[in-house]
């Protein structure tokens, strides 16, 4: 299960969860029905709950699933609170699956590597246009999931040099930052 602050801990975040009825935990209506948490509580559930869904997404895991996890990693689950947290999951866990699949398409990979070389074409079965120049990029880029993948292409030497200018105006702007 997800890893929350050491300082507050699973336990004081489920205690605070048991203090909630199941029809409060439900609709979070917390301080209207007279249960008071600090905003740090309430931050801490909130974030615990986030976290045990996206890692009950990315695990695939059924609500029957994510129960007996969240009852392994804290014996002090009011039944209640449980059956809540399996409901919301069985109704909304497609939900949430969906918006981490948006997400994970979403992010984008962090530059790793960059090479490059000057080429000339000499022969070619396909080609008319040959005896000019080329450049040939080869990138290395590091994927969300950790996965190194690597991308080529190939420009001609104008287009590279345009590249080039923007490579540097980008650099120019982050450097502000």
């Amino acid at each position: 299960m997800p890893a929350v602050e050491e300082s507050y801990g699973v336990n004081k975040i489920v205690d605070n969860i048991g203090r909630l009825s199941p029809d409060l935990f439900t609709e979070t209506r917390f301080q209207r029905d007279g249960v008071r948490l600090d905003d740090e509580a309430l931050q801490n559930i909130i974030r615990f709950l986030l976290l045990t869904f996206r890692s009950a997404t990315k695990s695939n895991l059924s609500g029957d699933d994510l129960v007996s996890r969240l009852e392994e990693g804290s014996g002090k689950w009011p039944k209640a609170s449980l059956q809540v947290v399996q409901r919301l999951w069985t109704e909304q866990g497609a939900l949430v699956h969906a918006q981490q699949e948006a997400q994970d398409m979403l992010s984008i990979g962090q530059l790793v590597d960059m090479q490059w070389k000057l080429g000339m074409a000499v022969s070619s079965d396909t080609c008319r246009s040959l005896n000019s120049p080329y450049v040939s990029l080869l990138l290395k880029i590091a994927e969300p999931s950790g996965q190194i993948r690597q991308r080529s292409f190939e420009m001609t030497v104008p287009q590279f040099q345009n590249f080039h200018k923007q490579f540097k105006e980008m650099a120019a702007v982050l450097e502000t930052v």
